[in-house]
C-alpha cells in the first residue's frame, strides 16, 4: 500500500512545471523534496541504485557524518527492497562520496553552517559539507531523490547548492499533558532529521504533570508525574540521539504559572495553600509561585543548575506565559511585597520574578527564552522572546533588541490544514516591516504538539517555510510532496498512518471499510473544541482520535467539485465523483451494525447519516447538471437548509465535503 501511494504522489507530482535554472529561487520542480532547496539543476541521467552501493568519508573527523552514512543506508535498503549493507568504499571509487569541511561543535549550536552541495551522476553522487550537519542533511536529500522507474529506483541527475534560511526551526513535545514514552520521542526525532528540523523544543512541566527526574527534588517527580517520566540517563540518551541527527535540546520548565505539578510535592513554593495535585483538566489555572520569597529562588537555583548540568545546550526555556494572578491578589504577604518594591500590578510583580529567573539562568552560562508575555520594559536583551500571540509581539520583542521564535500560526493542536500553517511566515504581519537589520534578530520559529499521531506530516510543511526561501508557496506543490514524504516518514518508524488504520480496525473488526469511507471525509473539531469535554485520564480511542487533523481526500473531493462547477472536469473528474458520493449514499446502511453495536461509535451515528445525505443531494445536483435543467423551484433552498447545519461539529467531528455539496448545489440553474 505504501509503495503504490507512493507511486501515486510522484505520478501526480510529475505533472508540475519545473523551474531548472540554478541561480533561480526554489520553485515546484518534478522532484519529491521536503523542504525544498535553495538551487536545484537537473541534469541528463540518473543513478541507478544497486547492490554493492559503497560509501567514502573523508575530511574532518566527526563520528556523526559515519552514523548518519550507516542510516542512509538502512533507509534506502527499506525503502528499495534492495538488501544493502554499509560498505567503506574508497576516496574516488565509492557510490556515495562524503567530504565534510571541518568537525562540528562538540555541543551543537545555533547557527553552524548547515549548507551542502550535492551532485548526483550516472555513478553515483558527490555530497560536500562545511561540518557534519550539512552532510546529514544532504543524505536525507539524497534519500528523497531516489523513487521508483523504467530501470528501478534511481535518483536524476541533479545539481543541489542548498542552506537553510532560518537558524532555529524547531518542534515543540509537549509531554506533560500527554505522556509520550521514549521510544516515542526517538521516533518524532526521525521525523525532524527527515525534514531537516533542527532543535527539540522539550516541555517537561505543566499543570498535568512534571516529567523528568531530579536528584536534588525528587518529590517533583515522584509526586508530580503520575509516575510517567523520563529518568535523567534517558533524557541523556535523548540528547545523544538528538545530536546525531543534527537537532539540538532545549528544556523548558514552565513558571511562574502553569507549575500547579511542581506544588504537590512542594507546597512551599504556591502562592497560595494547598494541598495540591496535577491538575486533569486543560487551560488558564490560579495555582502559581509565590515570586515574594527567598525561598523559591533559592530552590529554583539549586533545580536550574541540576538541569543545565543534564541539558548542554545554550538555551533554557523559562515559559512565563499566562498568569493568572488570582493567587497573587489574595495573598496579603504577596500585596505588601508588591508595595514595599513598588511593584504597581501584577505584570510588574512577574517582571521581577523574570528578573530573577533570567539571573539564575545566567549564572550557569545559558541563554534565556520566554514567552512573549515575559516582554517587559526591564528585561534582559539576552532574553530571547518566544512568542505564541503573533508577528506583533515578535516584532515588538526585536524593535526592544531582542531576538526572536515564532510560534503563532504553527500549532498543531488546533487540528488546522496544513495549508494554513504553512502560510505563516516568520517574517510576515509586523516582522516584515522590520529593517533586514532588525530582521536578522527573528531565529525561525517552532511547530508545537502535544500528542504523537497529529505531528506528522503537517509538521513537514512548516519544516520547509523555515528552511526553504520564502517565494517557496504554492500550496498545490506542498501538498503533492507532503504525501510523498508522509509515506517517507512512516517508512522510517513513525507511525501517523498505521496508528490510526490499528484505532478503526479495533472500533469496526469486520467493517473496516466502511468506515474508511466515513472517516476519510470528517476532521476532528479544530483549535480547542475537544478539550473541555476531556480530561488528561481519558482514553483516546474515539473516531474523532482514528482521524487525521486535516483529509485530504475531503480537500481533493473540493477541488474535483470545482473543477465540475468551473467547467474545467474531465469525464474522468465527473465519474469520480459520482462514485464517491454514491458510496457515501449507500455507507450508512452498510455501517449501521457496527455503529449500533458499539458504545464508542453510538455517537457518529448521526454523522453517518448526514454523509449519506449529503451524497445523495450531490448526486441529484450532478443530475441536473448533466441534463442541464433548471432546478424545481425552491430546491436549493430545501437543500442549503439540510446542509447547513452539518457544518457545525457533531460528535466532535466535522464533515468536510459540506461546503462542496453546497458549491454543487448553488451551481445549478435556477
Amino acid at each position: 500500500m505504501r509503495l503504490l501511494a507512493l507511486m501515486f504522489f510522484i505520478a501526480a507530482t510529475s505533472l508540475l512545471t519545473a523551474q531548472q535554472s540554478a541561480s533561480a529561487p526554489a520553485q515546484p520542480t518534478p522532484l519529491n523534496l521536503m523542504p525544498m532547496p535553495s538551487k536545484i539543476q537537473l541534469g541528463s541521467g540518473q543513478w541507478v541504485v544497486q547492490q554493492g552501493l559503497t560509501i567514502s568519508i573523508t575530511g574532518a573527523d566527526d563520528s556523526r557524518i559515519r552514523s548518519a552514512a550507516q542510516r542512509f543506508v538502512e533507509h534506502l535498503s527499506r525503502a528499495t527492497g534492495i538488501p544493502l549493507r554499509y560498505q567503506a568504499g574508497e576516496s574516488g571509487k565509492a557510490t556515495v562520496a562524503i567530504h565534510c569541511e571541518h568537525a562540528g561543535d562538540k555541543v551543537q549550536k545555533l547557527g553552524e553552517d548547515e549548507s551542502y552541495v550535492l551532485d548526483v551522476t550516472d555513478a553515483g553522487a558527490k555530497l560536500s559539507a562545511p561540518n557534519a550537519l550539512g552532510a546529514i542533511h544532504g543524505l536525507q536529500t539524497l534519500l528523497e531523490l531516489v523513487a521508483p522507474g523504467p530501470q528501478g529506483f534511481a535518483a536524476p541527475a541533479v545539481h543541489i547548492e542548498d542552506a537553510p534560511r532560518f537558524p532555529w526551526r524547531g518542534l515543540l513535545i509537549d509531554a506533560c499533558r500527554h505522556w509520550m514514552p521514549l521510544e516515542v520521542v526517538k521516533r518524532s526525532l526521525d521525523g525532524m532529521e527527515a525534514v531537516k528540523m533542527n532543535v527539540l523544543h522539550f516541555h517537561l512541566s505543566e499543570d498535568q504533570a512534571f516529567r523528568i527526574e531530579s536528584k536534588k527534588f525528587p518529590k517533583l517527580h515522584e509526586l508530580g508525574s503520575n509516575g510517567q517520566y523520563f529518568t535523567q540517563e534517558e533524557i541523556k540518551e535523548v540528547i545523544a540521539y538528538a545530536r546525531d541527527r543534527g537537532i539540538r535540546v532545549m528544556p523548558e520548565f514552565d513558571m511562574p504559572g502553569h507549575s500547579q505539578s511542581w506544588f504537590v510535592g512542594y507546597p512551599e513554593l504556591a502562592a497560595g495553600p494547598g494541598p495540591y495535585s496535577t491538575q486533569k483538566h486543560w487551560g488558564i489555572f490560579d495555582p502559581a509561585m509565590d515570586p515574594s520569597k527567598e525561598s523559591t529562588y533559592k530552590f529554583l537555583d539549586k533545580f536550574i543548575g541540576e538541569m543545565t548540568e543534564l541539558f548542554p545546550d545554550e538555551f533554557f526555556h523559562l515559559g512565563g506565559d499566562e498568569v493568572k494572578g488570582t493567587q497573587w491578589d489574595a495573598n496579603p504577604e504577596i500585596q505588601n511585597f508588591m508595595k514595599s518594591h513598588s511593584l504597581k500590578t501584577n505584570a510588574d510583580l512577574q517582571t521581577y520574578f523574570t528578573q530573577r529567573v533570567v539571573r539564575i539562568i545566567e549564572k550557569y552560562k545559558k541563554t534565556p527564552v520566554g514567552w512573549d508575555e515575559v516582554l517587559q520594559p526591564d528585561l534582559p536583551k539576552n532574553v530571547v522572546v518566544h512568542s505564541w500571540r503573533g508577528p506583533e509581539s515578535e516584532a515588538k520583542a526585536v524593535q526592544e533588541g531582542h531576538r526572536a521564535l515564532l510560534s503563532n500560526g504553527y500549532y498543531l493542536d488546533l487540528a488546522e490544514p496544513a495549508e494554513k500553517h504553512y502560510l505563516v511566515d516568520p517574517l510576515s504581519g509586523d516582522a516584515a516591516a522590520l529593517s533586514p537589520e532588525q530582521q536578522k534578530s527573528i531565529l525561525g520559529g517552532e511547530a508545537c504538539m502535544n500528542v504523537d499521531s497529529r505531528i506528522w506530516p503537517r509538521a513537514a510543511a512548516i519544516a520547509e517555510r523555515l528552511w526553504s526561501q520564502a517565494e517557496v508557496r504554492e500550496v498545490e506543490s506542498m501538498y503533492l510532496r507532503m504525501g510523498v514524504e508522509s509515506e517517507r516518514l512512516e517508512s522510517l518508524g513513525l507511525t501517523h498512518h498505521s496508528a490510526l488504520r490499528l484505532m478503526q480496525e479495533r472500533l469496526a473488526p469486520g467493517q473496516l471499510d466502511e468506515l474508511r469511507t466515513l472517516s476519510n471525509m470528517i476532521e476532528p473539531a479544530k483549535r480547542y473544541a475537544r478539550a473541555h469535554n476531556h480530561t488528561a485520564d481519558d482514553a483516546l480511542n474515539r473516531l474523532p482520535d482514528s482521524v487525521p487533523p486535516e483529509s485530504i481526500p475531503a480537500r481533493n473531493f473540493s477541488l474535483l467539485v470545482d473543477r465540475i462547477v468551473a467547467g474545467s472536469a474531465s469525464p474522468d473528474d465527473i465519474l469520480s465523483a459520482r462514485e464517491l458520493m454514491t458510496a457515501w449514499k449507500m455507507n450508512h446502511d452498510k455501517l449501521s451494525p457496527a455503529l449500533a453495536g458499539s458504545q464508542l461509535l453510538a455517537d457518529d451515528i448521526p454523522v453517518s447519516q448526514n454523509l449519506s445525505v449529503a451524497g445523495a443531494i450531490g448526486l441529484e445536483a450532478m443530475d441536473m447538471l448533466a441534463a442541464r435543467s433548471s432546478a424545481p423551484s425552491g430546491w436549493a433552498d430545501q437543500q442549503i437548509s439540510q446542509l447547513e447545519p452539518m457544518r457545525k461539529p457533531q460528535a466532535e467531528v466535522l464533515l468536510m465535503i459540506v461546503p462542496a455539496i453546497e458549491k454543487l448545489v448553488q451551481s445549478v440553474p435556477k
